[in-house]
Formats: C-alpha cells, structure tokens, sequence
C-alpha cells in the first residue's frame, strides 16, 4: 500500500505520521505543499501541525496550496484522504469536509488524552475495529467542530459522523467534550465516506512506552482495510 503525507510549512506531525505509516507496513512518500503532482497512493495525509503559522484562519492558507488541487482530484475520485487536527482544518477550509474548527470552548489551547467513540464502522477506516472506544491524543487550541443547523442534520442523516468524545466505556455527554465542539464531534466523514477529517491524533498512540497503542489498532485497521 503507497501512501503519501503532505508538508506545509509550519507542519510538525508530518514525520510522526510517516513513521506510523512504515511501521504498519505502507510505503510513504513525502510530499511538498507546492508540488503540482501527488505520487501513485492508496491514502493521502494531512498532518497535524500549525500551517502557515495558523494565520488568517487556521488551514486557510494550506488549503490554497498548490498540492491541493492534486488532493481535490484525488478525493473527487474515491481516493482516501484523511487529515489529523490541523489537516482537518485544511480539509473543512478546501472544502471536502462541511464545517469549521473555531476557538475551543474556554479559549485555551489543550494537550492531552481522550477517548473517542466509533460512531460509524461501515468504511475503510473504522471496519473491523473490535473496539468501541478509542484513547487518542489532542493538541490543538481551534478544535472546536461547529455548523448549522442544515448542516449537522445532514451530517447525522448521512452516518457522517466518525467519530465522538467520550469516556472510556463510550458514553457520550458535556462532561467529556474537551473543546466544545458540537454534539461532542470528533470527527467526520464526507458524504462518500473516502474522505475522514478528526482532530484527535492516532499516531501519537502507537508505542506502549511513550503513550498507548490504540493507534496502533488503528492502523494496522486501516491498511488490512485498503489491501
């Protein structure tokens, strides 16, 4: 499986994605922001990380990215696209994700452990996944998901949400929103189900040493799921 991870300037999780793709056995490329052309890929990636500073809006500068409009094509076509935290930003700012990230709910920016429920397992990304619930890691401080009314009742009719806040049993309140995002987002889905934007980061959470291992369930998912 080829996979390819996208390099902005002000990216700082790019590497960190590249070495959890080797180690659950995708072939990864390396790909500059202004590249015209993406290498051959079963998925492409949007690392976390601070694009352009986050100026403007975070994302918005990225998201006008030469790269990109390989990356719009790509999707377009059923390719996989998955962007974590500050690739989620760029994908709602391209728009091939409904939404926006706004300031988390207390205005402070938050680094921690959480855990997620798995809200739709019919993909490539989540099918098979015996867990229900899921310890990522966030780091962000505009991680706050939120849209209108239309919006979010199209989202729930079309099983696009991917993914919620949650405690570790799965249960699903205020309690356990970290950042304020609406009905507890975490993630979500296009309407095709190739494209998944999350703000929480897997690839922290594939070494029992340094953090956890649910990311390592995720992946090692992912690229059974791809084969």
């Amino acid at each position: 499986m080829n996979s390819s991870v996208i390099t902005f300037p002000g990216s700082n999780c790019d590497r960190d994605m590249d070495i959890a793709l080797k180690k659950f056995g995708f072939k990864n490329k390396m790909v500059w922001h202004d590249d015209l052309e993406l290498p051959k890929s079963d998925l492409v990636v949007l690392p976390g990380g601070f694009s352009y500073g986050d100026y403007l809006r975070c994302g918005s500068i990225a998201a006008k990215s030469k790269i990109m409009k390989s990356v719009l094509n790509f999707a377009q076509g059923g390719g996989k696209v998955m962007g974590i935290c500050n690739g989620f930003q760029i994908l709602v700012e391209a728009g091939l994700l409904p939404g926006v990230l706004l300031r988390n709910k207390y205005l402070e920016f938050i680094c921690k452990n959480v855990f997620v429920k798995i809200n739709n397992k019919d993909n490539s990304y989540f099918k098979n996944i015996k867990k229900d619930t899921l310890e990522f890691h966030i780091a962000h401080n505009e991680g706050s998901y939120f849209c209108s009314k239309e919006q979010i009742k199209e989202i729930e009719d079309n099983n696009q949400i991917a993914l919620f806040y949650s405690n570790e049993t799965g249960n699903i309140n205020e309690d356990y929103n970290p950042n304020g995002s609406i009905k507890n987002i975490a993630g979500i889905f296009n309407k095709e189900k190739n494209v998944l934007g999350m703000m929480p980061h897997p690839e922290r959470m594939i070494d029992p040493a340094l953090s956890g291992e649910d990311g390592s369930i995720f992946f090692k998912n992912l690229i059974n799921n791809l084969r």
